[in-house]
């Protein structure tokens, strides 16, 4: 039940999934220090430390029980929250707890727990970046040869198609995708590195014996599930990898936020709309209206995301020497919200992706209106192949289009400029062809083609590696 009394995060109460919230749980966070202590006990009593199986094994039957009443208890008395959860963890271990936290640091613990924190919740974006894939995919190739104003300068343009320009949101989230499976590529953890980073702990607890540090090291990381490791740090891992981790959340939410952009500019020329439920309120107060929320909703998250890098790179960029403590209130917010705010913008890209409604006839309506212009050139090409002059026809459909012109800017007519060719004696000779050199999809150009073979080669092999994760909904929480 949620406490109206006090501030409750949107992030967790309206937008971001089970799933993501769960990955930045206490509960998950508590679970992977308890497996890290598992972990170096059981290195270390096998590599010869008087630590004894029952002691190791007492250490894993409390693995998931987890006391956090007596573990907040402790954190009051003791200001020291892996100390806490130590002492926690001893009360219900009570022959190991001589053994818990041997050599290590409270970095141990927070560092390495984090890291896999951030590489698990990096396997969530890019389950989801990979269905908002698919669902693109099947909409490029749909709707592929259906011909639609193409916009620069946010002015009627060339023609393309509402599939090729679905291409272009796909290609910016095979940028993002190429990144992030980068990113978790080079993913390490912390380590078994001691208070400063110089191992000197263990190499006091292994009698100076720097291969049986190194040995604890790799097979600690080993247990934990990874191969790879920091090969140098101070007391923490490096908070570039935050850094890099949120400029990869970044890019998708810049990427998210072009389309959704993209989307709410269609919706305003009813060209193209977000699915729009049965009993949905568009407005409080104009009943008629359907606005585009869910694309509203992804630019309000998309634009807090992008900001955060900053924060990651102001962190960064402040750590003194080999650390300091004025990173932690601030990564416990930023880190999790970031990903919780991206898990959200990609449950509704999927939404949105996945059931975009379609008016071809509007399309069809405002290609129409623009296109006489557009296909003046093409109308002159064949006028002079009957023996016109080109610079005559020129100078005759300038004269024209500015009448035309007139008649939509200053009297809110309809573009009658192929009507005023179709009465003009100097352009008899195009006159029944008219119907043919009008057809739209004599102006798109490569756009079904370039259609299929993008997704033919780019999206596709992607799809392919991922397709045991394929088959997700987005779901919009409120």
């Amino acid at each position: 039940m949620t406490d109206n009394t006090i501030y409750n995060n949107p992030l967790i109460t309206r937008y971001a999934s089970k799933e993501m919230q769960r990955a930045f749980s206490d509960e998950k966070r508590f679970k992977l220090w308890r497996k890290l202590w598992i972990a170096l006990a059981e290195s270390e009593m096998e590599l010869g430390l008087n630590i004894t199986p029952e002691q190791v094994a007492e250490l894993k039957r409390y693995a998931d029980d987890i006391n956090y009443d007596l573990a907040e208890q402790y954190e009051k008395e003791v200001r020291h929250d892996v100390m806490a959860h130590v002492k926690a963890y001893g009360a219900q271990a009570k022959n190991a707890m001589p053994i818990i936290h041997l050599g290590a640091t409270s970095c141990f613990v927070n560092c390495n727990a984090e890291v896999i924190m951030i590489d698990d919740a990096l396997g969530i974006v890019l389950k989801k970046l990979v269905n908002v894939m698919d669902k693109l995919k099947k909409f490029a190739l749909k709707y592929k040869e259906l011909p639609a104003l193409g916009f620069t300068h946010l002015q009627p343009a060339q023609l393309t198609t509402v599939g090729k320009r679905a291409t272009l949101w796909l290609q910016d989230l095979e940028m993002d995708y190429q990144n992030l499976k980068h990113l978790k590529s080079c993913v390490k953890l912390r380590g078994v590195k001691g208070t400063t980073g110089t191992q000197a702990s263990f190499l006091e607890l292994f009698d100076g014996d720097e291969e049986k540090v190194k040995l604890l090291e790799k097979k600690v990381v080993e247990k934990m599930g990874y191969e790879k490791v920091y090969g140098v740090t101070g007391q923490t891992y490096p908070r570039k990898f935050d850094y890099n981790a949120l400029c990869v959340l970044s890019q998708i939410a810049q990427s998210a936020y072009k389309f959704s952009n993209d989307i709410r500019l269609l919706q305003n020329m009813k060209e193209i709309e977000e699915p729009f439920e049965k009993n949905q309120i568009g407005s409080s107060a104009m009943a008629y209206k359907r606005n585009p929320m869910r694309c509203e909703r992804i630019g309000s998250l998309a634009r807090y995301v992008v900001s955060l890098p900053l924060n990651s790179a102001i962190t960064a960029s402040t750590q003194w020497f080999e650390r300091t403590l004025d990173d932690s209130a601030n990564r416990r917010i930023v880190n999790a919200q970031a990903f919780l705010s991206v898990d959200a913008i990609l449950n509704i890209y999927m939404n949105v992706a996945e059931n975009l409604v379609v008016y071809d006839k509007v399309i069809a309506k405002h290609i129409k209106a623009e296109l006489p212009f557009m296909a003046t050139e093409n109308i002159m090409m064949e006028c002079v192949k009957a023996g016109g002059n080109r610079q005559e026809l020129h100078e005759r459909i300038r004269v024209l289009s500015m009448e035309a012109g007139k008649n939509v800017k200053m009297e809110g007519g309809d573009n009658n400029l192929i009507e005023l060719i179709a009465k003009d004696e100097m352009f008899k000779p195009v006159w029944d062809k008219m119907d043919e050199i009008l057809d739209a999809k004599k102006f798109i150009g490569r756009a079904p083609s370039q259609t299929e073979e993008f997704i033919k080669n780019e999206i596709d092999p992607i799809l392919f590696e991922n397709a045991a994760l394929l088959g997700e909904k987005g779901d919009v929480r409120l």
